[in-house]
């Protein structure tokens, strides 16, 4: 079974610390192993000094007869005890524990003492660690054998500071390529994984419907492997786009043309019969035949909208002027105000054909859906970052939640005939293939005002 990454991790996070990890234990282990090394070294440099030192202090205690001479100058003593913080103590004994000479009376060892053989042993005085070389000799007669015990001990303050000056200078190169180190490491996976960065760059760049391949020349064998799994994937992505939408394409022509057969023939019905009853029933027929056909409209428009904008310079102030003298009679048959506010030129880059949709679906929406003497407002103006477009009316309005869910598809605000809840979504789609966005605000004391936000 596969091991499951940490969750949350990324990548460059996991290689930072799969390769420093491995690095941080090593050089712990490293300083472990040098310190003992050190400590190793220190000790046999002390013993090798305590092992001279007990040989030459035991070169002062001659035998003389059945007792002992001890030549002991203050200038040797002196030496011995030179350093006050890390002095050595001595320690003449005989027979072995019985005190003859010293600075101080050092603990024996809890080995058996071979003569003429030092022994180097630890032990501890006032509570301090010692390093302790304890060396036994004979004197005395044949027949009446004697043994003399010669000590000295040194603390290990010295050692201890020794090596740990030793580990340091040994540890601080270390730690200074240790960190030289991570930083190349850090940079080396910042530039391995570029290629992903420029292919995330360019997948969260691209639009919905932008499902050309996506082309990297200059990248390692394993995300040009990636890039050809997204490739194929969005490969078979287009190609269900493309069949769902030939098929949308495909249905909604052929309902328009039973559609307006049946809108035709109703109204030749209407006008040829005069039974009350049958006018009523005939009615409903060509407001469901007019529902339909504006359904199957609004489908179209938003399969269109669904494509990609076809960008080409236009003047969007010149553009809604236009729309707005073409719906101008439509409001005056409905009994509204209709007219422009706004920029003379508003030069932007997009799609002709899709804005004029949106802003017919607006001024569709408000003479629908307002009642009548309602002033309504087609707007262009200046935006911090491109161009506002917008229709207000003064009618009923939206409350908090309709304003909310008027771009949703398929939602619908009123159960009045005639519309089919898509108006406002393909406005929106449409806002979003130009790189912008649609909103809905309430007007002051009442009213609606639908916005889109469009970029230069």
């Amino acid at each position: 079974m596969a091991e499951s990454a940490p969750a949350g991790l990324s990548l460059r996070r996991q290689l930072l610390l799969w390769l420093l990890l491995p690095q941080l234990v090593l050089w712990s282990v490293g300083g472990l192993l040098t310190h003992r090394i050190a400590m190793a070294y220190a000790e046999k440099g002390i013993d090798q000094s305590l092992t001279q030192s007990v040989r030459a202090l035991a070169r002062q205690v001659k035998p003389l007869g059945s007792g002992l001479l001890i030549d002991f100058p203050k200038a040797a003593q002196d030496v011995l005890e030179q350093d006050p913080s890390d002095r050595v103590s001595y320690t003449v004994t005989s027979p072995p524990g019985q005190f003859l000479l010293g600075n101080v009376t050092l603990p024996q060892p809890n080995d058996d003492m071979r003569l003429n053989a030092p022994l180097l042993y630890g032990a501890a005085l006032h509570g301090q660690p010692m390093r302790i070389v304890a060396l036994d000799l004979p004197y005395g007669d044949p027949d009446q054998p004697q043994t003399l015990r010669v000590q000295v001990g040194k603390g290990l303050t010295a050692q201890n500071r020794i090596a740990a000056e030793l580990v340091w200078d040994m540890l601080a190169p270390l730690l200074v390529l240790g960190v030289v180190l991570s930083l190349m490491v850090h940079a080396g996976i910042r530039r391995g994984l570029l290629p992903l960065t420029r292919l995330t760059t360019q997948l969260e760049n691209r639009s919905v419907n932008a499902l050309q391949p996506i082309g990297m020349t200059q990248a390692p064998s394993e995300v040009h492997a990636l890039v050809q799994a997204v490739n194929g994937l969005l490969g078979e992505v287009n190609r269900s786009v493309n069949q769902e939408k030939r098929f949308l394409n495909d249905a909604a022509h052929q309902l328009r043309t039973p559609l307006a057969g049946l809108i035709s023939q109703v109204e030749l019905a209407q006008r040829e019969t005069q039974d009350p009853a049958l006018q009523t029933r005939l009615a409903k027929v060509l407001s469901g035949a007019q529902r339909s056909a504006h359904l199957v409209h609004q489908l179209l428009t938003l399969a269109r909208s669904e494509s990609l904008a076809q960008s080409a310079p236009l003047d969007l102030a010149a553009l809604a002027r236009e729309v707005a003298r073409e719906w101008t009679p439509k409001a005056l048959a409905a009994g509204m105000d209709l007219g422009y506010e706004g920029e003379e030129h508003a030069p932007l880059t997009g799609d002709a054909l899709q804005l004029r949709e949106a802003m017919s679906n607006l001024l569709d929406n408000a003479l629908r859906y307002t009642p009548r003497g309602t002033e309504i407002t087609l707007s262009v103006w200046r935006h911090t970052t491109g161009w506002v477009l917008s229709v207000q009316d003064n009618g009923p309005g939206l409350d908090a939640l309709g304003r909310a869910q008027a771009f949703g598809r398929f939602w619908r605000a009123s159960e009045l005939p005639g519309g089919c809840g898509l108006g406002l979504a393909i406005v929106r789609e449409i806002a979003r293939r130009h790189g912008g966005d649609a909103h809905a605000e309430a007007v002051s004391p009442q009213g609606l005002r639908i916005e889109l936000v469009l970029p230069n």
